[in-house]
């Protein structure tokens, strides 16, 4: 995986409570929470690549 970019993200604080508690539950931390939910998005959405193999 390349390089990770940090950005700004505004939310409003309920939903900041919310995905911390989603994040507890999932033992995960809440950028890492975000992220899944991200890629999980995408992926569903077909606008992320899927990872090349080992034998690719």
């Amino acid at each position: 995986m390349g390089k990770k970019k940090a950005f700004v993200l505004r939310v409003q604080p309920e939903m900041l409570e919310s995905l911390e508690k989603w994040a507890q539950d999932e033992f995960r931390s809440t950028n890492g929470q975000i992220e899944w939910i991200l890629n999980n998005a995408l992926q569903k959405a077909g606008r992320r690549k899927k990872p090349k193999t080992a034998t690719e």
